[in-house]
């Protein structure tokens, strides 16, 4: 995408009157169609679908990002909702007030609720700080790492008040620099640019270490995959190290290592790490190094499926065996395929566990749900010959709350097994 073009297009959403956008007295009025499922959104669903609103060529004049009342058929106000006429999800709930005015006080709140939570689980400030809509801002992800923030603004009203959301993300934290991260492929849903910008502080020279479950692990805020860092596996990589002590471990599709370094953290004899991405890896070995368990760990780049086949025809045996790759079934068109992909790598993985010891395999497809998952997991477990326990069930961390209303919210799950002797 040629920046020029981004950068205008973004400037042009800024500019237009904050009025216009927030203001609850003169705001525009958008209807949901008489057979649209009201009770929904009055129950809590957070999403209107372009196929449940009425769109007339009012309607389709509305500015993407523009603050909108939302009525239902009979004209009885739902709420404050942010407008896209571009995207499939045509309008966000905001605020159940019709009349609440959005604006950086009204941001402030939000981040100041999401804030008090993080406050409660954790002590240091390394976490997700607002997970989109069950944080009651739409289509933002903001992570903390320390005095940096990283924003994720997903949604055109985002963009939009993504100075104000800026100014009260500094206020409400205290954080010193601020970096917008425009690689979501949500934001192309939403016809949004896909140019990073620093919105408070300057860019970090280094990766910034990031203590998590004992472990240390290096985050690359602007060339590393999403944010930097998966915050959601965490009590996933608690459980795992749990299993850990004593053991030799295979971290595969470890990014950072994310499960290898929390083993070594708990006292694994030895962790070998697998990954596509050499940069990944480096970070990985540099965590490692500033743990003083690099003489522990090993790396291996490569296709994660070739490389399991490799170590099984070598006879390699681990104690502990975790996959956690990237989605195999982001949509509900990729579901099969990505059903096949998973009991695949089950079957791959199952052999390499020692007897007695124990497999993970987590997916972070919201197409697939927890049932589909296990299944799939189930059977490529069997084709490999092996009998197993399914001895845990994990999802994401309380800083990634699950909306009730929305089952994106709870795309993350982690199976662990012990595969009998």
């Amino acid at each position: 995408m040629n920046a020029g073009a981004s950068q205008g297009k973004t400037d042009q959403l800024k500019d237009r009157s904050m009025a216009d956008a927030t203001d609850g007295a003169d705001r525009v009025t958008i209807r949901l169609k008489p057979k649209a499922n009201a009770r929904a959104i009055r129950h809590g669903a957070p999403w209107v679908f372009d196929n449940e609103l009425v769109t007339d060529r009012r309607t389709k004049k509305i500015e993407a990002g523009a603050i909108a009342r939302l009525e239902d058929a009979a004209r009885d106000p739902l709420g404050t909702v942010a407008v896209n006429t571009n995207s499939r999800i045509i309008a966000r709930m905001l605020d159940r007030d019709p009349g609440a005015v959005i604006d950086r006080t009204w941001l402030a709140a939000r981040l100041a609720a999401a804030l008090a939570h993080r406050k409660t689980l954790f002590d240091a400030p390394f976490y997700r700080l607002i997970h989109a809509e069950a944080d009651g801002l739409p289509g933002v992800i903001i992570d903390r790492f320390g005095d940096i923030a990283v924003i994720q603004p997903n949604a055109a009203w985002a963009e939009v008040l993504l100075d104000d959301l800026a100014a009260a993300m500094a206020q409400v934290t205290g954080v010193t620099t601020i970096l917008k991260n425009a690689s979501g492929r949500a934001r192309g849903l939403e016809g949004l640019d896909d140019q990073n910008v620093v919105l408070l502080g300057r860019v970090p020279d280094a990766p910034v270490a990031v203590p998590m479950n004992g472990a240390i692990y290096m985050a690359d805020l602007t060339g590393g995959q999403k944010t930097g860092l998966f915050f959601d596996q965490r009590p996933n990589h608690a459980f795992a190290a749990g299993l850990s002590r004593e053991a030799r471990v295979l971290d595969v599709f470890s990014h950072v290592g994310g499960f290898s370094l929390a083993a070594l953290a708990a006292g694994a004899t030895q962790a070998v790490a697998v990954d596509g991405s050499a940069p990944a890896l480096a970070l990985a070995e540099e965590g490692a190094r500033q743990m003083g368990a690099e003489d522990r760990f090993t790396t291996a780049q490569g296709d994660a499926f070739e490389m399991l086949a490799a170590l099984a025809e070598e006879d390699q045996q681990f104690d502990v065996v975790i996959c956690d790759p990237p989605a195999f079934a982001p949509s509900r068109k990729a579901l099969e395929p990505g059903l096949r992909a998973y009991e695949r790598l089950a079957r791959l993985a199952a052999p390499l566990v020692a007897p007695g010891g124990y497999l993970g395999l987590c997916s972070c497809s919201h197409a697939a749900t927890i049932d589909k998952f296990r299944a799939a997991s189930i059977r490529g477990i069997g084709r490999a010959g092996r009998n197993s326990q399914l001895i845990h069930t994990g999802f994401a961390g309380a800083d990634h709350p699950m909306h009730p209303h929305l089952a994106e919210s709870g795309y993350l799950k982690a199976l662990f097994f012990r595969l009998l002797p």
